[in-house]
């Protein structure tokens, strides 16, 4: 039989396991709060990282894209040839897009600086919109509202083929509304539009922009050879200015509804 001294006594090996468990679990309660803690940290920086963004979103304004800006030290790539010396030099501005885009915009006006002409010649670049449609920037150059729309008013024959004429929606056969027109090219990536208040009568008017484009010449196609060879394509079917009523100048006054591509 033991006496209750051997009974109570504690091993050494027995003191080295609880010491072992003890560390053990000293360790496991170390390692639990270490990923408590870095998962604590980790959710801190996502949380910095959102609100950081919250201003962004909650910004109602766009956000400043690229924008044209005139090109001061640009030359002109494109003139109108004169039937007669008393004709007045239109205004000619360059304007360029940091995306490469460029625009040469030829304008006329009358004694009272008011315009009665426009030409713009749009050479694509990547800020070029496929879904924006091109008549909407038409209207804007023809000084109506963005919410104007505009309707076809036949086609005209020129040097560069047929190009599309529009009108105010609207506008009777008789009044003095200006003429829009457009016409495009896929290569090179070119855009030819404007408008003209010239002359009395409808017919007048579409001879005026008949004119304008056949007497539109190219001056420097800088490092685009395809630019050079579609002008000299048409210069092989330029015609000479002819007056309201020829047969030559209009593809016809009731051909209204454009088929294909401008």
């Amino acid at each position: 039989m033991q006496s209750p001294e051997a009974s109570t006594a504690v091993s050494p090996t027995q003191i080295h396991l609880a010491l072992a468990a003890f560390a053990d679990e000293v360790v496991g309660t170390l390692a639990r709060l270490i990923a408590y803690v870095g998962a604590l940290a980790l959710f801190a920086i996502l949380a910095l990282a959102a609100l950081g963004q919250l201003p962004d979103l909650r910004d109602d304004e766009p956000a400043d894209k690229p924008a044209w800006s005139v090109a001061d030290r640009s030359h002109p790539a494109f003139a109108i040839s004169r039937i007669d010396s008393s004709e007045k030099t239109a205004s000619y501005t360059i304007l360029r897009h940091p995306e490469g885009g460029r625009r040469d915009v030829l304008r006329w006006t009358n004694e009272a600086g008011q315009p009665v002409a426009e030409l713009d010649i749009y050479r694509e670049g990547g800020e070029f919109d496929v879904a924006r449609p091109a008549i909407a920037d038409l209207a804007v150059e023809m000084g109506l509202s963005t919410t104007s729309t505009l309707e076809q008013a036949g086609l005209i024959d020129t040097k560069f083929g047929p190009v599309a004429l529009f009108r105010p929606v609207g506008a009777a056969e008789g009044t003095r509304a200006c003429l829009g027109y457009l016409k495009r090219s896929e290569e090179p990536a070119l855009q030819i539009s404007g408008f003209s208040c010239q002359g009395n009568t409808l017919p007048a008017r579409r001879a005026a922009i008949a004119c304008t484009l056949n007497r539109l010449t190219l001056l420097t196609s800088g490092n685009e050879p395809r630019l050079a060879e579609l002008f000299a394509r048409a210069e092989l079917k330029r015609r000479t200015c002819d007056s309201p009523g020829s047969p030559d100048w209009l593809l016809g006054a009731a051909n209204a509804q454009l088929r294909g591509a401008l």
